[in-house]
């Protein structure tokens, strides 16, 4: 989670929301990203997604079975549906999105009949700092 906290830090200095993520596999870091939906102008273009995109070109496959997702924030719906599609075989995500998520929160994602794919899922991972990472961020916007 700590290389995932730098990529959210790294996104905050952009001035992107702060969520960060890193692709594992065997132990390694395989891609790692922070948010750059402001950057490039694409509202897909969450951590995760671009962490996702990552991993699958420097591994040249369609899917990461058998990786490790680590993620600041727990997932969107729309997230977690290329986490499913990717074939992720765990998520650790830190703080939980009550408004937002779709993994534990809003539509659940992976407890639906057509989620034909279900990662192991493991949030509240430094929770603490991952919340706060993104209060601070928030509030200094609104200062």
């Amino acid at each position: 989670m700590e290389l995932a906290l730098g990529e959210a830090r790294a996104a905050a200095a952009r001035g992107e929301a702060p969520v960060g993520a890193v692709v594992v596999r065997g132990g390694e870091a395989v891609a790692a990203a922070g948010n750059r939906v402001r950057e490039w102008g694409d509202p897909t273009a969450h951590a995760e997604i671009v962490a996702i995109r990552a991993a699958c070109r420097a591994e040249r496959l369609a899917r990461l079975d058998g990786a490790d997702l680590h993620v600041t924030l727990e997932p969107c719906a729309m997230c977690a549906g290329a986490i499913a599609q990717a074939r992720v075989a765990r998520l650790y995500y830190g703080a939980a999105d009550p408004k937002g998520g779709g993994v534990d929160h809003g539509p659940r994602l992976f407890r639906q009949p057509t989620c034909h794919h279900r990662p192991e899922v493991y949030g509240g991972i430094d929770e603490t700092r991952c919340a706060a990472l993104l209060k601070d961020f928030f509030a200094g916007l609104r200062a």
